[in-house]
């Protein structure tokens, strides 16, 4: 009876260290709730940062497109305003508006040609870049164009609705000749270069960096004849960021904050000690070469945020645009005239200077 006594309190000994070992074993899931809630901090904490605002962005492939957003994105001006750009390469800026109307641009950069779209009231401009001096007219010798005057019964290219029209026809005026005068070809200014270079045209308006290609390429049978620079005295050829009316109802606070950056980044690349830094910003972008891009930085009249407004403040680049919508009824390219107010967003460039 002892032996049966002994051996049952053995066995229940043994069961309750059994017991005690599983007790031990369910204080495991302390730990790992311990790890969960710890985990589940961090998580909180990451979902506390800001999601940055996307802002699909159209450009061209040239420096005077290029040379303020991707300094201020390469720099993080952009990111410091909450905003991540998407950069898409055009070649011109009618199909840059036409991809904002479709929807899948937000804003672009444009030219002095495409503004004719903006007094029509396609697309308002939300900050001024800087005037122009990228578009040429250029002949070939070989081909007898030595002179403006040359172009008369020439094979003549051109981008229709753009700066290269602009300035041909300022060209053509210039020495009394028409678009009637000359055997005119409609085409992208990407085709220009390989058109001069086979000789199936004898003249073209090309701008930055095509006419530099095409001098490269032909040496001193390409003649370069005018640039912006010659019609100063009559004509302003400023360059913008634009963007969908409806587009600036919705979003002024992230077109302020989107111009804020630019601003920043105008401070930093107009400086030329800068120049070299910010081509290698815009070689990046277009991949091609720092040279190349360094050979551009004349292309325009580069300004900081503090000149651009003072010229807001002083009514100058509000000239700039009357200048150019007066030279654009002239040319017959807009029929009807446009307060620059209905489509020039001086609020927004004003308040981004703030």
């Amino acid at each position: 009876m002892k032996k049966k006594l002994l051996s049952m309190l053995l066995v229940g000994v043994t069961a309750m260290s059994m017991l005690a070992g599983c007790g031990g074993s369910s204080e495991e899931p302390k730990k790992e709730e311990t790890k969960t809630e710890a985990t589940d901090g961090k998580e909180e904490k990451k979902d506390e940062k800001k999601e940055l605002d996307v802002v699909n962005v159209a450009y061209m492939p040239n420096y005077a497109s290029l040379w303020v957003v991707t300094t201020a994105k390469e720099k993080g001006y952009f990111e410091e305003q909450g905003i991540e750009v998407k950069m898409t390469k055009f070649d011109d800026g009618p199909t840059e508006i036409a991809a904002m109307e479709s929807g899948s641009m937000d804003v672009a950069y444009i030219g002095p040609g495409a503004h004719t779209l903006a007094i029509q009231g396609n697309v308002d401009v939300f900050c001024f870049q800087q005037l122009g001096d990228a578009d040429c007219v250029m002949g070939l010798k070989s081909h007898g164009v030595n002179s403006l005057e040359d172009l008369k019964g020439k094979k003549v290219a051109y981008a229709s609705g753009t700066s290269s029209e602009t300035i041909l026809l300022r060209a053509l005026d210039s020495v009394g000749l028409t678009m009637d005068d000359i055997e005119a070809y409609n085409m992208e200014v990407t085709n220009m270069p390989s058109a001069m270079i086979s000789g199936s045209i004898d003249a073209c308006a090309p701008w930055s960096p095509n006419t530099k290609v095409i001098t490269d390429e032909l040496g001193d049978d390409a003649q370069v004849f005018v640039s912006n620079a010659d019609f100063s005295d009559i004509a302003a050829d400023p360059a913008s960021w634009v963007c969908m009316p409806e587009y600036a109802e919705k979003n002024k606070d992230l077109l302020v904050r989107f111009t804020k950056a630019l601003y920043k980044a105008m401070d930093f690349g107009a400086k030329e000690e800068n120049f070299e830094e910010v081509a290698g910003y815009v070689a990046n972008e277009t991949k091609t070469d720092v040279e190349t891009a360094m050979g551009q930085t004349t292309d325009g009249a580069w300004i900081t945020s503090e000149e651009l407004l003072k010229g807001v403040e002083d009514g100058s680049i509000k000239g700039y645009y009357e200048i150019q919508q007066k030279n654009f009824l002239d040319n017959g390219k807009i029929t009807e005239e446009a307060p620059v107010e209905d489509y020039v967003l001086f609020d927004i460039m004003t308040e981004a200077g703030k």
